[in-house]
């Protein structure tokens, strides 16, 4: 009876602390920042998964660990959906927090497959495996059921030392350097092996001699964002849809002629495209008149093929020798949202899923996909490549895109969906990741924040403070050059980790065959 009581014990003890050290990882990613924490907390849960490995005959254990660490990591930095499943998603409070628990045991399940597959290794191999397997699980996450890398662990050093190193690396490598930095320190701890760790540390060092991201001056330009505070509730009622559009535009007209170039946010213009055209074409003419141009979001929609698009418009001078607008419908200076936003812009299953709840029949919900590579917007002689809030988290879509004469990149996004949770905070923080990557400024213009112009370094430039009523007027310099994360990408780190990977794997195998040979235990 009391070897039961101790062994249960001792369970609820490891499960205790995988979520307390996943769940302390919320708190380096934005608002908080505590950069240092992954390193902690993925060597404490490295810890957790040896102690589990050794002391289990089965890997129930571990994948409990794994599965628990995820829930506690996910339930902490991802909390902000409920604000918008709660207030708007017309669900009691039991449904609403079922359907947050479905998203976080989701997510949770990729450190359980990470776990598993990880303790299938002994300990001393694991300062080649662990970096490897956590970046392929991450990688699928990425991607699968059209992906969701939210909280990926390079974000949590976007105000740390590591940080300029996204240049070279992007996220992922950041990712990848934590985790290694977390198995080598396992292993000098548990087996006094201090090698594995030596050669992560001259590793750093390495990338940070051979940092340099290549990226020269070409000129500047004024900037002006327009960030106008429309209530969520508000956003689709028909009657508020023209108070909406002339908010913006009386911010906007005392700046027209003291800018080169003005973002409006996501769906700024609540009118369908085709009933908003006396609108557009007036701020057309008034944008070219004052030798500027504007760019708004807006909902396209085409009556006869029934296509309905969350999309970007450029009104005003395309270029700069240009004497008038440019805009008439359909006209090709525009872009459409190619990643869609599960539930919120398209419904899988639809049929059925909108009979049972509101959260699933939100107005604005049945969106058409645009091309994954589109042309760059042009608006006043600048070229920008756009991305419609959560898209700025796909890397490789912001790539696909960019070419040498990009000026800038365009985020705009309607937050207010999450109230005042962590969640803006950490998409600003993603946002301003992708600048570092490729060197170009970003411009990120929000209904209710947060909007900020972001340097090609990462920084933050100016912002607006979150539900103010304000404008961004500032200028910010056009750069030229690419960094070595936009000339390569993924593929020095896919090398890396093929290279770590097959070396681990092979090592092991013949490290088994010859046990087997020689009839002795691993």
């Amino acid at each position: 009876m009391n070897q039961f009581f101790l062994r249960h014990r001792t369970a609820l003890g490891l499960s205790l602390t995988a979520y307390i050290l996943g769940f302390l990882n919320t708190f380096s990613y934005a608002p908080y920042h505590f950069w240092m924490i992954p390193f902690a907390t993925l060597s404490g849960f490295l810890l957790l998964l040896a102690y589990a490995k050794a002391n289990s005959e089965t890997t129930k254990h571990v994948k409990k660990i794994s599965f628990i660490f995820g829930v506690g990591w996910f339930s902490g930095g991802v909390s902000w959906v409920h604000v918008s499943i709660a207030t708007f998603g017309g669900l009691p409070l039991i449904g609403s927090l079922s359907l947050i628990g479905l998203l976080v045991a989701y997510l949770s399940l990729f450190p359980l497959v990470f776990g598993w597959l990880l303790t299938k290794f002994p300990t001393r191999y694991w300062p080649l495996m662990t970096a490897p397997i956590w970046w392929g699980v991450e990688w699928i996450r990425s991607w699968l059921f059209t992906g969701f890398p939210w909280l990926s662990l390079g974000y949590s050093q976007t105000d740390g030392p590591l940080y300029p190193l996204a240049s070279l690396i992007g996220e992922t490598g950041l990712m990848f350097m934590l985790m290694f930095f977390a198995s080598c320190m396992v292993v000098a701890m548990m087996q006094k092996q201090w090698r594995p760790l030596v050669a992560c540390v001259v590793f750093f060092s390495g990338l940070f001699l051979l940092q340099g991201n290549g990226i020269y001056k070409k000129g500047e330009s004024r900037v002006l964002l327009v960030q106008g505070n429309i209530p969520q509730e508000m956003r689709w009622i028909p009657e508020k849809e023209w108070s909406t559009m002339l908010k913006y535009m009386d911010m906007t007209r005392p700046h027209f002629s003291e800018t080169d170039l003005i973002i409006w946010p996501e769906a700024a213009i609540p009118a369908l495209e085709p009933s908003a055209q006396d609108f557009l074409e007036n701020l057309d003419k008034a944008a070219a008149n004052n030798n500027t141009a504007l760019i708004s979001g807006i909902i396209s929609y085409f009556w006869r093929t029934k296509e309905i698009y969350n999309a970007l418009v450029v009104v005003g001078k395309k270029e700069q020798k240009d004497e008038s607008g440019q805009y008439y419908f359909n006209h090709p200076n525009r872009y459409y949202k190619h990643h869609l936003l599960p539930i919120g812009e398209f419904v899988p299953f639809e049929t059925f899923l909108r009979k049972l709840a509101p959260i699933f029949d939100l107005p604005m919900s049945s969106f058409t996909r645009g091309d994954f590579v589109q042309p760059n917007l042009v608006a006043n002689g600048l070229n920008l490549v756009p991305a419609i809030c959560f898209e700025v988290a796909f890397t490789n879509q912001i790539a696909a895109s960019l070419k040498e004469e990009t000026d800038f990149i365009l985020t705009v996004s309607n937050d207010a969906w999450f109230g005042d949770s962590i969640g803006p905070n950490q998409h600003l923080d993603i946002a301003r990741m992708r600048a570092v990557e490729y060197g170009r400024p970003m411009l990120r213009a929000t209904n209710n924040g947060v909007t900020a112009v972001i340097d090609a370094q990462g920084q933050i430039v100016k912002q607006i403070p979150q539900f103010e009523d304000a404008v961004l007027k500032t200028t910010v310099d056009r750069v030229r050059g690419q960094t070595v994360y936009w000339k390569y990408g993924n593929t020095p780190l896919m090398i890396l980790a093929l290279l770590m990977g097959t070396s681990g794997l092979l090592s092991f195998l013949r490290e088994k065959r010859l046990a087997r040979s020689q009839v002795l235990p691993l």
